[in-house]
């Protein structure tokens, strides 16, 4: 199975933001670059088999930009909110064991410890808009290999 990691796009700032954490939107130069990065990413042919999202606006908001794009429909999940970890990852998984490609949609820093634990060690950095590949070597404890790791700058590029 191969796994990919999108981290939500640039959002609204945390500190001046007045309402719930999970309703904090993209911007609209998060939006922006967002469009463009789905794009580049429908050219990387990822044969997906479903994306997977944080229910938090944010997420929500970029997992629907690149579903659009690769005309995939979104399925939000409970767990994926900030703290999503490695059990809930392998409860998910377990869900989905025909599938070949999952995109998860999420948030930092647990893409990061998730990535970082599925390769065994090594610290990974997700930004905002960043798109990372792990090829799952088994399922039971998932394990894999970072197959790649693309900034949101050289996914946004047009």
């Amino acid at each position: 199975m191969r796994l990919y990691f999108l981290r939500h796009g640039l959002a609204g700032d945390s500190t001046t933001w007045a309402g719930a954490d999970e309703q904090r939107p993209l911007t609209p130069e998060g939006v922006a670059r967002m469009q463009a990065s789905a794009r580049t990413i429908s050219t990387l042919e990822l044969e997906l088999d479903e994306i997977v999202t944080s229910p938090y606006v944010r997420a929500r908001q970029t997992a629907d930009i690149v579903a659009a794009q690769l005309g995939l429909p979104v399925t939000p999940h409970p767990s994926m909110v900030p703290g999503f970890n490695f059990p809930a990852l392998e409860r998910l998984l377990n869900t989905r064991l025909q599938a070949g490609a999952l995109l998860l949609v999420g948030h930092e820093d647990d893409f990061s410890q998730l990535i970082g634990r599925l390769i065994g060690g090594g610290r990974v950095v997700m930004k905002k808009g960043s798109l990372a590949r792990v090829d799952l070597l088994q399922l039971q404890p998932p394990a894999g290999i970072l197959n790649w790791l693309l900034p949101p700058k050289l996914l946004a590029r047009e």
